[in-house]
């Protein structure tokens, strides 16, 4: 946050909201607030959302064009629910994104589907956003790229397979 706002980037912050019975998230609890770090900063935009996608129910596709934003840079808390939903949103809706892989996380599950470790979740959902969906990169990769004027590329789904077959056959 204070690397974007240092290169003239705004940043918006979005605070996921519950029902207050949620076991998570739930309005007025603990689990809601912010994170102080997150808090404390300074920022340009500020939205609550309910659904995982920080586009659907807000002002944010509003107030991205109606500042000549075309570029997002997704952060935050979790890789594979509203993370992952916001990306795909962004993509449709026409903007680029930018994903930063290590300020992010995800969590184990266990369903009927089966069984993955959080660190499986966010690994693997990196790999499928870079594919096609944003361009992932470091915190630090990230703050080059402001400095620098270089612009991150994601890659495609073909050019990802054809690197994954050529591993394989390796």
């Amino acid at each position: 946050m204070d690397a974007a706002t240092e290169a003239g980037v705004k940043v918006v912050v979005i605070k996921q909201l519950a029902p207050e019975t949620s076991s998570v998230f739930a309005k007025g609890s603990h689990g809601a607030e912010l994170h102080p770090e997150i808090a404390r900063r300074n920022r340009d935009h500020y939205i609550e959302k309910n659904l995982p996608s920080a586009f659907t129910g807000t002002d944010l596709e509003e107030w991205l064009r109606a500042n000549s934003i075309d570029t997002i840079t997704v952060i935050g808390y979790m890789t594979h629910n509203c993370d992952l939903s916001t990306v795909i949103h962004a993509v449709h809706m026409g903007f680029e994104v930018e994903f930063l892989s290590d300020a992010t996380g995800s969590l184990p599950y266990a369903n009927s589907a089966g069984y993955a470790s959080g660190e499986e979740i966010h690994r693997v959902v990196t790999i499928v956003l870079q594919s096609r969906f944003a361009a992932v990169l470091k915190t630090a990769e990230w703050i080059d790229c402001l400095k620098t004027g270089v612009v991150p590329q994601h890659d495609t789904p073909y050019a990802s397979n054809q690197r994954a077959l050529a591993r394989s056959a390796a």
